[in-house]
């Protein structure tokens, strides 16, 4: 049965997929395996954030299905913006990383679902109808992970700081790593994108603090509270 007589069957329209992925093959393999599942139409597919956010713009889905770790734009950001200018469009990840530092970022960038590249086509269709509705869709490792670390005890931290000047806080992030002496290839490394978007980052940061170059964008970041100079602790 496919997709559009499964949801024509419940009484309603099947939910309007993007599917988003920098890996060719995985990205047509969710496509072929969406194109199974009951409910769920495939209306695009793209590489990137970016092009996450224009075929959002183009086609208006109900869901995009969202990797995190991706060229140019990578998922996090991807979700921000969507969810900031196209709030009718709800975002799912469909990630290979459960980790902290993929989980909670995309989760605070507006994601309503998570799951990861082990889920199953009924967790796939579970997560879109759930998120449609309202609810989350989250995968059980995922639940898992949460309330681990809610049941964990808060330990004492400082405030976060506010990035100045308008800069998002991925050139905040940026900021940050060139402080502490990354080259713009280390900086992609770590952040697990191209070194085009690092680039691109700079230049918009230099652009709204008035920066020159690297020697006052470390300064910057000194001044501002955003690094800590070696040796100092946290109080």
């Amino acid at each position: 049965m496919s997709g559009a007589q499964a949801g024509e069957r419940a009484g309603r329209p099947p939910a309007r997929v993007v599917v988003v992925d920098d890996q060719t093959v995985v990205r047509e393999g969710i496509v072929m395996l969406l194109g199974l599942l009951p409910g769920i139409e495939v209306v695009g597919s793209g590489g990137d954030g970016d092009e996450a956010v224009a075929l959002v713009a183009e086609l208006s889905p109900d869901v995009v299905l969202m990797d995190l770790r991706m060229p140019r734009c990578d998922g996090a950001e991807a979700t921000r913006r969507i969810r900031q200018e196209y709030p009718g469009t709800q975002v799912v990840v469909l990630t290979t990383y459960a980790d902290d530092e993929s989980l909670f970022p995309a989760l605070r960038a507006g994601a309503r679902g998570y799951l990861t590249k082990d889920a199953g086509g009924d967790e796939i269709v579970r997560a879109v109808e759930g998120v449609l509705s309202g609810d989350a869709g989250l995968s059980p490792k995922i639940q898992r992970r949460l309330l681990e670390r809610l049941s964990q005890p808060e330990a004492a931290v400082p405030d976060p700081v506010e990035p100045p000047d308008g800069l998002t806080a991925r050139e905040a992030e940026v900021l940050v790593l060139i402080a502490e002496g990354l080259t713009n290839q280390e900086i992609a490394t770590s952040l697990h994108v191209s070194t085009a978007t690092v680039k691109t980052h700079i230049n918009n940061l230099f652009a709204k603090a008035g920066l020159k170059d690297r020697a006052q964008a470390v300064r910057y970041a000194y001044r501002h509270g955003l690094a800590k100079l070696p040796g100092s602790s946290i109080t």
